[in-house]
């Protein structure tokens, strides 16, 4: 039985509908509206933003089309305070681990489409998934987003035995604590199964929201065919029961503004469906070329540097208590010029390619990968970084281990107190990390790093805590945590 086959009673829930929540002519009219937007008009949608308040779509309309240089920066620097104020001083490090590139798919953009012929198939054994995490863990991970093709091969079943996989796999200290997935649109019964093995968040991208264009680029014949199959696959994850979910869009198949607003209103959908959750994290990756992949090469909707860095900064404005996801597609100096406009996560020391972490370890390159990554730099020379930019590198995973997840997390998240949570947390994985993988030069860095933040605590009895839970650490405790 084909793909098509297997879902075709649930697609007719989806057939069957009038429309759905994206309505592409709604978005442009409200971006044609406020084309050329006053100062005036900009500020008082930043103060809205100010008090930490989801924007509506016309208001994220006017941010969009600002041209103003003044009120521009204005946007950037609201974006930064309202992401330390929410999220506070850190940044979430995870790595892909990618289990097949096997896929029934033949999206024009990717370099895993089932007519590539340039590629080498492969899907990772049981014992090949404990390989390539032991490698992770003994850089340092302790994160993981897993990555599946759509392929019989990788069905819901695979997939709970790939998850149970990676968190039996431990090696001395190091363990995978939570483990994301991003793979195909499932049915609510197979997400049920995902949610038993306990995995992360549950992540699908809509790739573009734009509708006849998702029409051209995604073929007919195939189940990603189906627009809105996708569309809702965060409904079927949180009936399933499953409420961390994520969204993103591929940036570059469409007009970056309309897929800015779709997220928007995709948010909105999900807050509005499950009282007040939306989604955990928003990612926002931009087409980078791959192999024998021609349509990379010439994108119509190419989305430049400045509007990236623009587009970044308008979604932590618009929903400011939302994760927001900047992978390693990009190059070093953008993400040291992005990751302050709001960015929560970013993953480093990342391969893309099934097999490559193993593969990399013999300076080789899987063959071949789906795209091309930007910043190739090891985990620990971007934890270096991170703390030389002020930035104090978490790995945590207490949230999701303690039930503070879907409408528990938003109800924080959406609080000033989120750091209180999340900074000792990511101090004590930091320590970890620093003890456990780091170089001297990293280790010497990010001590300092740790104790110009502790200084900053007026809460003294936080200060107490945090330094008990530090002696613990280098003593020998690990995973401490709130």
């Amino acid at each position: 039985m084909n793909f098509l086959e297997k879902y075709k009673k649930d697609f007719e829930e989806y057939d069957n509908m009038e429309k759905d929540f994206i309505d592409d002519d709604l978005i442009w009219s409200q971006l044609n509206k406020w084309e050329n937007p006053k100062p005036s008009d900009v500020r008082q949608v930043l103060k809205k933003a100010e008090e930490k308040i989801r924007l509506d779509p016309e208001e994220m309309a006017i941010l969009i089309q600002n041209k103003d240089e003044e009120t521009i920066q204005e946007m950037y620097d609201l974006a930064h305070k309202l992401k330390r104020e929410v999220y506070g001083e850190r940044i979430v490090f995870f790595a892909p681990l990618y289990i097949s590139n096997k896929c029934a798919n033949n999206c024009l953009y990717c370099g895993f489409r089932t007519s590539n012929n340039h590629i080498t198939r492969k899907t990772l054994s049981m014992d090949e998934i404990s390989d390539e995490v032991n490698i992770m863990i003994n850089e340092g991970q302790k994160r993981t987003v897993l990555v599946y093709g759509e392929s019989p091969e990788t069905d819901v079943d695979f997939i709970c035995d790939s998850v149970k996989q990676v968190y039996n796999t431990k090696n001395k200290n190091g363990e995978i604590r939570r483990a994301n997935i991003n793979c195909a649109p499932l049915s609510r019964e197979e997400l049920k199964k995902l949610k038993k093995v306990g995995i992360g968040t549950f992540q699908v991208f809509q790739e573009t929201y734009h509708h006849e264009t998702y029409r051209k680029v995604h073929p007919k014949n195939t189940i990603k065919g189906n627009y809105r199959w996708r569309l809702y696959a965060q409904d079927r994850a949180q009936d399933a029961g499953i409420d961390d979910v994520a969204i993103g869009a591929l940036f570059g198949l469409y007009d970056w503004r309309f897929e800015a607003m779709a997220l928007l209103y995709h948010t909105i959908h999900l807050e509005e469906k499950y009282n007040g959750v939306g989604p955990h994290t928003i990612s926002f990756p931009r087409i980078e070329p791959a192999i024998d992949t021609p349509f990379a090469d010439s994108l119509k909707y190419a989305v430049s540097d400045g509007d990236f860095k623009k587009l970044i900064a308008i979604l932590r404005l618009s929903v400011p208590y939302t994760g927001m996801i900047l992978t390693a597609r990009e190059k070093p100096e953008v993400r040291r010029e992005v990751i302050p406009l709001g960015i929560s996560q970013i993953d480093a020391g990342s391969r893309i390619g099934v097999g490559g972490y193993r593969e990399s370890m013999g300076n080789k390159l899987p063959d071949k990968e789906q795209f091309q990554l930007g910043d190739t730099r090891a985990l620990d020379d971007v934890v270096r970084e991170t703390c030389e930019a002020g930035d104090i590198p978490s790995f945590c995973t207490a949230c999701y281990r303690a039930g503070r997840t879907g409408e528990n997390f938003m109800g924080y998240a959406k609080s000033k107190f989120v750091h209180n949570f999340c900074m000792p947390n990511a101090i004590f994985t930091l320590k970890e990390y620093l003890l456990d993988y780091a170089t001297e030069e990293t280790k010497a860095i990010g001590e300092k790093a740790i104790e110009n933040y502790i200084n900053k605590i007026e809460d003294q009895k936080q200060v107490q805590f945090i330094r008990e839970g530090l002696k613990k650490l280098e003593n020998g405790k690990r995973d401490i945590r709130i």
